[in-house]
């Protein structure tokens, strides 16, 4: 994908695009975020090729969901259901679905990139800065005691206890770790 900017030191975001086009790939996603906000701009940028464009300032969580959707359209093969299995849990990512033993675990969107997360990173201790990079997408203005209300969610919601194969402990002065342990 190409985000461009309409102007560009040495030459204009259009000439890039056409040029990225013709070496690159023909069909790269391109989205423009520019301070042109007038509709011929707009316009412009569309018709030379854009395939999104955006105004600046720009928000954080509207600018994530134009590039994931940008991405779908463009790599559709890319975003098909992802079935993730870990013992009794199975994680379907593109519906946000986490069954236990075929059973449904109510989760909440946050909740369930955290457990996802955890069991992807399955015995690597996960800094509290990771995970609010990865969860949070790095939102520093989130209170200390969210992130640890959120992991005692999901500890108890997924019933992460030595009995049931895993264990969600705290690591001291650094994060939390997900431990494969024997029942």
């Amino acid at each position: 994908m190409l985000i461009l900017d309409w102007q560009l030191a040495g030459a204009s975001g259009p000439e890039v695009m056409h040029w990225a086009r013709e070496k690159i790939l023909p069909k790269l996603p391109v989205l423009f975020i520019t301070s042109h906000s007038s509709e011929d701009d707009i316009i412009d940028a569309l018709a030379a090729g854009a395939d999104e464009y955006m105004i600046k300032p720009i928000r954080r969580s509207e600018l994530v969901a134009r590039v994931q959707a940008l991405l779908r359209r463009a790599y559709p093969s890319q975003n098909a259901a992802e079935r993730i299995q870990f013992g009794r849990y199975v994680f379907e990512t593109r519906s946000a679905q986490l069954t236990l033993d075929g059973t449904p675990i109510a989760l909440t969107h946050k909740e369930f990139n955290l457990a996802l997360l955890f069991f992807r990173n399955l015995g690597r201790p996960l800094s509290r800065v990771t995970i609010l990079e990865s969860v949070w997408s790095g939102n520093s203005e989130i209170p200390s005691r969210s992130m640890d209300t959120h992991v005692s969610r999901v500890r108890s919601k997924l019933q992460l206890h030595p009995e049931n194969g895993f264990r969600l402990a705290p690591v001291y002065s650094y994060g939390y770790c997900l431990e494969q342990v024997s029942a």
